[in-house]
């Protein structure tokens, strides 16, 4: 027997997020961790941050684009959990203090206004349920040393989740082509990467689908008012003291982040 069980893995990973402090893949020591019980883990880290006064604001997806999964290794999406405590106000500083080693990608954001359940959503339906689409940028931070994990650790560790900030302009669905959406990303004034929705799951709405299909497996939905971050457009960027990242979309704005 190992000696890991849910319960353990959700508290090991919640203590190296308070203390600042990264470790090796939890599989290495729980090589029998799989998907399943990895799921069950974020569950149980997402509802002591509930307990402790956090409250659920929405879904995000991970690992949508080839970019991400080329990047960490895998092969496919996952769904993480959002929280009001990780929803930075525009033009606040990114504490950098709170995090270990932070990156920055940017983002195609819904809100939805409906319900949204599986199983059985396609791309046309996720989609009829939003209410806005906006510009976002997550900042990511994995309790693994070097963003190291296969896919169960990743998904245990609330996918990387840290901070996010949505841009305030919002435009209806059926205002723009989502696919062909393009977006900037700038680094202290340089562009280092572009990439348009297509790169997220070929349509942001496929994510969406995915999010709210692949929730029902575990008898939840997606509802009314959350916020559903559709997956890293193009691959993450660092962000240290004084560093500021921008997202410059075609449609939806600009957004920045800067560490502080």
């Amino acid at each position: 027997m190992s000696g890991w069980d849910v319960y353990r893995a959700a508290e090991e990973l919640l203590a190296a997020e308070r203390q600042r402090r990264d470790r090796g893949p939890i599989t290495e020591q729980w090589p029998e961790l799989d998907l399943a019980t990895a799921y069950r883990v974020q569950d149980e880290l997402v509802h002591r941050k509930v307990a402790a006064g956090e409250r659920i604001v929405g879904v995000k997806l991970g690992l949508t684009s080839r970019a991400k999964q080329r990047r960490m290794g895998v092969h496919s999406p996952l769904t993480a959990w959002l929280t009001d405590a990780m929803v930075l106000p525009a033009g606040e500083p990114v504490p950098l203090g709170e995090l270990i080693h932070p990156r920055v990608e940017p983002e195609i954001v819904f809100v939805l206004g409906e319900r949204l359940a599986g199983p059985g959503v396609t791309a046309a339906s996720a989609l009829a349920a939003v209410r806005s689409v906006h510009a976002g940028l997550e900042i990511i931070d994995s309790r693994y040393t070097d963003f190291r994990f296969t896919l169960p650790d990743v998904v245990a560790d609330n996918a990387s989740s840290a901070r996010l900030v949505v841009g305030g302009r919002a435009l209806a669905p059926g205002e723009l082509d989502l696919a062909l959406e393009a977006c900037l990303l700038e680094v202290d004034g340089q562009v280092v990467d572009s990439a348009t929705g297509a790169a997220v799951q070929g349509h942001p709405a496929e994510a969406l689908a995915l999010a709210a299909n692949s929730l029902a497996e575990r008898g939840l939905a997606l509802e009314a008012g959350w916020l559903v971050l559709t997956g890293g457009m193009t691959d993450a960027v660092p962000l240290g003291p004084g560093t500021c990242v921008s997202g410059h979309f075609t449609h939806l704005g600009s957004v920045s982040v800067q560490g502080g």
